[in-house]
């Protein structure tokens, strides 16, 4: 996939715009930031549209990231692009600068804190889950003992994207099914992202599973992640999932 500096600078800005105002991103904005025209930014925004990279919802003039974009710009985050080996760019240079961001350092302190006032295992994972669910806004998960600990299901539902009760009721279906599948399908990587299509059970349900895997005294496969829309800040959740999976892995097996 052949993709210029600035399409990649606009991609960015794009997805990090509408993971905060959850609002199809415009090319007047754009136009603005990058200092160049309308013209020129709406040119470049069909460009990335016809690699599936944006869409146009409705009749709308903005554009928001597809599935396909989301996972060109995760897969930057992981390093594992091949179209952004030009060092001269990344995405955090436009982007958000998350790993050196105040406010992600508090909430890792946050989260150690209820991790680190707990005695038990168990409480220790559910304060981690539970602090997630509060630096996130997403629903919080982990698999304790082999059952599934589920917290922040409101908190969820409370994003914009929910207010289609049809696609409430198919968050619900896969979180029925989601418990046995982890166990079927044991996602081995340390961090494993699924964002929209992608997920193997509740394809249609427009969601992100960001999940770390560690080991407890409960299996050598625990989990613990975060379940949300795809408009999230992936650099800011991926951070705090991994920290979270590594973080327990380290105090529980002391």
């Amino acid at each position: 996939m052949e993709i210029t500096r600035r399409q990649k600078e606009i991609l960015c800005q794009i997805i990090e715009e509408y993971a905060e105002t959850a609002a199809p991103v415009g090319s007047v904005m754009l136009a603005k930031l990058f200092g160049v025209s309308s013209a020129t930014i709406r040119a470049e925004m069909a460009r990335l549209e016809s690699l599936g990279l944006i869409a146009q919802p409705h009749t709308s003039a903005g554009r928001v990231p597809t599935d396909a974009g989301y996972r060109f710009y995760v897969n930057t985050l992981n390093g594992e692009s091949e179209d952004f080996k030009d060092t001269s760019f990344t995405f955090e240079d436009s982007g958000t600068r998350m790993l050196e961001d105040g406010n992600l350092r508090r909430g890792i302190h946050a989260l150690e804190v209820r991790v680190n006032s707990q005695s038990r295992a168990d409480a220790a994972i559910r304060g981690a889950v539970d602090a997630l669910v509060e630096l996130t806004g997403n629903l919080g998960l982990a698999t304790i003992g082999g059952q599934l600990y589920l917290a922040g299901i409101s908190r969820l539902f409370t994003q914009p994207e929910f207010g289609d009760t049809r696609r409430v009721q198919s968050v619900a279906k896969l979180l029925d099914n989601l418990e046995p599948w982890l166990r079927e399908a044991a996602p081995g990587e340390p961090l494993n992202i699924f964002i929209g299509q992608e997920n193997p059970i509740g394809r249609n349900s427009e969601v992100s599973l960001i999940i770390s895997k560690f080991r407890s005294p409960f299996s050598d496969r625990s989990y613990i992640g975060v379940l949300g829309p795809t408009r999230q800040n992936y650099s800011k959740v991926m951070s705090l999932v991994r920290h979270a999976g590594n973080m327990l892995e380290d105090i529980l097996e002391d």
